[in-house]
């Protein structure tokens, strides 16, 4: 697991905590629609613990459904905002 993977692992642990899988999280882990409480409110408070972690701002027209599908997805979102 890298750096970026790690610390998103991290923030979706402070968010949601028991209810995000034991086992360690996969590129292929399935996120919205797996995990109930990943509600409007999670991802809201996610976004906002991500933008504080790493210094970026997300905009509102970046943000869809497909982003948070799967652990992989939202790592290369956080990836790309950085430029890696």
């Amino acid at each position: 697991m890298n750096e970026v993977e790690a610390a998103v692992q991290s923030v979706l642990a402070e968010v949601l905590g028991e209810a995000l899988p034991a086992a360690p999280l996969q590129a292929s882990t399935p996120l919205l629609g797996a995990v109930p409480e990943l509600d409007s409110m999670a991802v809201v408070n996610i976004l906002t613990a991500l933008e504080e972690r790493f210094g970026f701002t997300i905009g509102d027209d970046e943000i869809s459904g497909a982003v948070f599908r799967s652990f992989g997805e939202l790592c290369g979102f956080v990836a790309g905002k950085l430029g890696s």
